[in-house]
């Protein structure tokens, strides 16, 4: 810290002492001023003189009420002028007691509004040197009044001056911290949202998976006496799907790894690019399922494309976990205008009953996702029995005033 860093931190611990040695600083220049005397003849020169004793007296007074300038700023002003007008109008010459008189004045604007610096300032510019030229021992035209016109002006400008930047610098300090909450408050948001988007690839990833292993693990123990061929095929796609689930769930955790962790895993999220591979596992584990596209030559969005599987994805472990194993399912997407078109209809046979379209986690997360790509998602029963979901998801990002077609 440097010398003048630590003055000012010495100054504002102790304002009192700071003015009474500015006071002590006016008390001695005013002194010194006492002293001399101003000759205005063929050359500007200057003579010793002894002030009058009242004249000392009043100087005394002025300087030591700037002691408590701080503290009552008005009160210290109208005694600092009071004694000036007083030795503007006996002091023959007169002193420098006005002096005083522009500190408590400069104090005044630097710690009040700007109308009231123009009110008190106008006041007291006319008071002191109203006096000064019409009960004043020198000509009203005379150099010193229009020094006292000039020096009072000067001092409520500079107080003004320094409230201004005051203001200005504090405005400019609470502008940087409420820019400060603000990216805080932004980073709080992000981290959320990216906490809430983890939390929906999970359920995704853990239900599927875990839905094809509770089936086929069924399925093993069934035929596990009678056929052991289908009970070993049954197993190994509990397999297969359990180790499907370990990569997506390494690579979905891997993104919690801090940058000294090792490297996660770089393979690519899912995408509409391996359906035929997710309706297979279905088809494996007893669904009929049935796959029409028309959306070809469409290069989707990484954000879309993932969001179309894992809304497929859960349309299908719905299927499977509440139509039966011997649903038949209807895929389709389609590409219609700017937007892409996912449909999963199911016949809801099996024992039983379809999700409600307003309860559970997974289609919860499908409504989450839809919802932050500016989509729209329709799910319910069907008239005769079955299950649709419904999700139009567009191609393109939109703005954020912009209605989904």
């Amino acid at each position: 810290m440097s010398t003048l860093q630590r003055a000012k931190r010495q100054a504002k611990a102790h304002p009192l002492a700071l003015d009474a040695v500015l006071a002590a600083a006016v008390l001695a220049c005013m002194v010194a001023g006492s002293f001399v005397e101003p000759r205005h003849r063929d050359s500007v020169s200057w003579a010793l003189r002894t002030p009058d004793p009242l004249s000392l007296v009043l100087i005394t007074l002025g300087a030591a009420a700037l002691v408590f300038r701080r503290r009552a700023p008005m009160t210290v002003l109208a005694l600092t002028g009071t004694v000036s007008v007083v030795e503007s109008v006996t002091g023959d010459p007169r002193a420098p007691v006005a002096m005083s008189a522009v500190i408590a004045l400069y104090t005044v604007a630097s710690t009040t509004d700007r109308p009231t610096t123009w009110r008190v300032g106008l006041l007291t510019m006319t008071v002191l040197t109203g006096s000064a030229m019409a009960a004043g021992s020198l000509p009203w035209y005379a150099q010193e009044n229009l020094a006292i016109f000039a020096w009072t002006g000067i001092g409520a400008t500079a107080g003004d001056a320094v409230r201004s930047r005051r203001a200005f610098v504090q405005a400019i300090r609470e502008r940087a911290e409420r820019a400060e909450r603000t990216r805080e408050e932004e980073a709080r948001r992000r981290v959320a949202e990216e906490r809430l988007r983890i939390a929906r690839d999970l359920h995704d990833v853990v239900a599927h998976h875990i839905a094809l292993v509770n089936v086929q693990a069924g399925v093993a123990a069934h035929v596990m006496d009678k056929r052991p061929d289908q009970a070993k095929e049954a197993l190994a796609h509990v397999r297969e799907a359990s180790r499907s689930a370990l990569n997506e769930l390494r690579a979905t955790v891997g993104l919690l790894r801090q940058s000294g962790d090792p490297e996660a895993p770089t393979e690519p999220a899912p995408g509409l690019d391996r359906l035929d591979e997710l309706t297979g596992t279905f088809r494996n584990a007893g669904l009929h399922i049935e796959v029409a596209r028309a959306d070809q030559g469409t290069t989707l969005p990484a954000a879309v494309d993932l969001a179309a599987y894992r809304i497929i994805q859960e349309a299908l472990t719905n299927v499977q976990k509440h139509a039966g194993p011997q649903a038949r399912v209807e895929v389709s997407v389609v590409r219609v205008g700017p937007n892409i078109e996912i449909t999963v209809l199911d016949d809801g046979s099996g024992e039983e009953e379809a999700p409600d379209s307003g309860g559970g986690h997974g289609l919860l997360g499908m409504r989450e996702r839809v919802t932050a790509l500016r989509g729209t998602l329709t799910t319910g029963p069907r008239y005769g029995g079955g299950f649709r979901v419904h999700a139009i998801l567009p191609v393109k990002n939109r703005t954020p005033g912009e209605d989904p077609a």
